[in-house]
């Protein structure tokens, strides 16, 4: 599927408010120790560099960052966060791990109305169930029923409305699509 990352940029910039749903970048498989700990591996170092510099340059920099606290999850946005500079408010939060999407919109209820770009690194089926239930019926139905394939590592979901995040409710914004770092 060819992803134009760039057009997909622009009309999210016609938005007042964007969410960015990430999955953290490919982790090494389970093994020793438990879910939580497991790291990323050299492939998931690479996907998160090059997340971070893709969107720093599609101008996709958010103000607020809200990370799991699982390993794979901390790195992912350890490595992204020297592309996005100083700017942004980072918040670990244990909900992301094990409360699935009930946790980003607990998230999305307490954002202030001044936080216009809003990324959340997390997990998958959080991240493509999350999409689903954001998106309106304005959104490109195909594109939001390919969620149900769920989303790669390292990808991003972008959903968007006018409305602050704290009024977003089931179905509110519109699903724009998704890119990842095969697409940039």
């Amino acid at each position: 599927m060819v992803v134009d990352a760039v057009a997909l940029a622009r009309d999210a910039k016609q938005y007042t408010y964007r969410l960015l749903l990430m999955r953290h970048a490919q982790a090494q498989s389970a093994g020793q120790g438990t879910d939580r700990m497991r790291p990323l591996s050299s492939l998931g170092l690479k996907q998160a560099v090059a997340m971070g510099k893709s969107l720093t340059r599609l101008s996709l920099i958010p103000d607020c960052i809200a990370c799991s606290g699982a390993s794979r999850t901390r790195q992912t946005l350890d490595q992204m966060l020297e592309s996005f500079g100083d700017g942004p408010k980072v918040e670990y939060k244990e909900s992301l791990y094990a409360e699935g999407p009930q946790a980003v919109f607990d998230l999305l209820e307490a954002s202030k109305p001044e936080e216009h770009e809003l990324l959340i690194v997390t997990h998958e089926p959080t991240v493509s169930m999350t999409a689903q239930l954001l998106a309106s019926a304005e959104s490109d139905q195909g594109a939001v029923g390919l969620l149900d394939l769920g989303m790669a590592p390292a990808n991003v979901a972008i959903l968007a409305s006018n409305d602050p995040f704290n009024s977003w409710q089931l179905h509110h914004a519109r699903y724009l699509g998704l890119f990842g770092p095969k697409h940039v």
